[in-house]
């Protein structure tokens, strides 16, 4: 792995793989996902730079943070741009083991009083960890500033013991978001294959994971 200047810790470890990450899909012209990832690491060379004391590596890291910062600026200002000329449909291809994508950092710029509704299509909402996850998104959504009022989800049902254990665990998902006036309206399909969510409002933002 490539040798941050502020060291090898853990936070300048994981600064230096999400910038790099920001970099590659820089270059591919990838702008929303590259975006994401500035927005990422500089947030990582901040807590970098708060815990470092030597003027000179602080110095370098005001340097890069600038830089970055730069880069994302002009990003934002053309995606803007793309937004305000209608050409603006994003749509974010997160690999395998792609870091940098937090729930918060995809959807934060669109999640205010507008978005009423959004859509899920994810075949395997099955096991403990993806239930978890599935709640961590929802809780996302419930919070302010956001007036999501249904959530619709549309995935596969588990074969054999585990059945149970996923009907159980949408059920009680599904009760949790009822006590938060969220309606989780729940479909399954043997036939989806991809993850896709979707947000209508105030953009129509599809992504792919």
């Amino acid at each position: 792995m490539a040798r941050s200047a502020a060291g090898q810790d853990p936070e300048s470890t994981a600064a230096v793989t999400v910038l790099k990450r920001a970099v590659e899909l820089d270059s591919e012209s990838r702008y929303p996902q590259a975006l994401v990832c500035y927005q990422e690491g500089i947030d990582l060379l901040l807590q970098v730079l708060k815990g470092t004391k030597d003027d000179t590596k602080k110095s370098n890291l005001r340097k890069r943070i600038s830089d970055y910062m730069d880069r994302a600026e002009n990003i934002k200002k053309y995606l803007d741009q793309e937004k305000e000329d209608g050409k603006y449909h994003k749509q974010i291809k997160i690999e395998e083991n792609a870091t940098g994508f937090s729930y918060e950092s995809l959807f934060q710029e669109y999640l205010n009083e507008t978005v009423t509704e959004v859509w899920i299509e994810d075949p395997y909402i099955r096991h403990t960890h993806q239930l978890y996850n599935f709640l961590r998104f929802c809780e996302m959504l419930i919070k302010k500033p956001c007036k999501v009022k249904t959530i619709h989800l549309l995935t596969s049902l588990e074969e054999g013991s585990g059945r149970e254990q996923q009907s159980s665990g949408l059920r009680e998902i599904k009760e949790s978001l009822r006590n938060h006036g969220v309606l989780l309206e729940l479909e399954y399909s043997s036939s989806i294959h991809d993850r896709e969510i979707r947000v209508v409002f105030p953009l129509d933002i599809v992504i792919l994971i």
